[in-house]
């Protein structure tokens, strides 16, 4: 991330302070304390056990989806091009999404030593250097069967290389700041690879409506982004990262991320309204009624529940942007 091989003394004694500080047990911080010394060990260490946690398999389930909802949203026979559509949600998750969680921990490896002393760079596991291995490995992969789909898919797989390389590297860094940040990842996790998906079934230029969904839930994956952030208020705040729940404290930033995905959900039922398609607007309204409540329950304690919301609410989202797709068919 700095290129430093280690911590500086004063920083790290500024460190164990602030730790001291926030209340975590001692048992955590000896943890943390390990951790931070792990990140930036020279040497080359890797444990193949470790390769799979550090690509983060349950993040990819986004990009896969909506590259799913892309290609569902062209009206085409997905029978007829199963392997376009095998192809793609490969690319979308176990290459392009699992290359920016291995360039995301390599870059935020000391932020991660205090947030989870147990992912493997942190844990000492993979080394900062085997991980950049790992990275340009699955680089290269996502380019080749980019390259299967159609040369254009190529194109746009470097630029989901450089969006990650934006949201998580210097000099851009975006996650610095959580207002920016948030958007990469929603533009690459759900824009990019819903229009991917659109354009690989169809090799053309998709319809305006599959850009609008595209664009529209994109905006509300900022919501999304913002209650993942929870889970790192701690680390967030010692290492000076402008998350948007560190940015307006828990409580707005959970009426933030409600509003955010909600609006975006209200935008997507008025074009399913525009296009006359009365069962799948009846059901993206049923799904947006259904999270309200739990939003509720999301506001009055957050720091509690964003874990829970963004499995079980978030949920209901992703549905919802199926459901569009399905809309929005020809």
């Amino acid at each position: 991330m700095n290129g430093r091989n280690t911590i500086y003394p004063e920083m790290q004694q500024s460190i164990s302070e602030k730790l001291h500080s926030s209340g975590i047990s001692a048992a955590r911080q000896k943890a943390i304390q390990q951790a931070l010394e792990n990140v930036n060990k020279p040497g080359f260490r890797i444990e193949p056990s470790a390769i799979i946690p550090l690509m983060k398999p349950v993040t990819w389930f986004p990009p896969m989806w909506a590259f799913a909802c892309g290609v569902v949203s062209t009206g085409e026979n997905i029978a007829e091009n199963w392997s376009i559509l095998l192809r793609g949600v490969i690319l979308a998750g176990p290459l392009m999404c699992a290359m920016s969680q291995t360039m995301n921990d390599y870059f935020d490896r000391e932020v991660d030593a205090i947030n989870e002393p147990d992912r493997p760079i942190p844990a000492g596991k993979i080394s900062k250097s085997a991980s950049w291995l790992i990275t340009f490995g699955l680089i290269i992969s996502g380019f080749l069967v980019a390259l299967s789909i159609h040369p254009y898919v190529v194109a746009i797989a470097f630029v989901g290389v450089l969006m990650s390389h934006a949201y998580s590297g210097p000099p851009i860094r975006a996650k610095r700041n959580g207002w920016f940040g948030n958007l990469i990842v929603g533009l690459a996790y759900e824009g990019v690879a819903w229009l991917t998906g659109s354009f690989a079934i169809t090799q053309g230029v998709p319809s305006s409506e599959t850009i609008a969904l595209a664009i529209i839930f994109s905006l509300g994956a900022h919501g999304i982004m913002t209650l993942n952030d929870f889970k790192s208020i701690v680390g967030d705040n010692i290492r000076q990262v402008a998350s948007i729940p560190v940015q307006l404290g828990e409580k707005k930033a959970a009426i933030l991320a409600s509003i955010i995905m909600d609006f975006a959900q209200l935008l997507a039922i008025s074009i399913l309204i525009v296009k006359g398609s009365l069962i799948t607007t009846v059901i993206a309204i049923l799904l947006l009624a259904a999270q309200i409540p739990m939003q509720k329950i999301l506001i009055a304690n957050p720091g509690e529940k964003a874990i829970w919301y963004n499995a079980f609410g978030t949920l209901l989202y992703v549905l919802s942007m199926m459901v569009c797709a399905v809309g929005i068919r020809p």
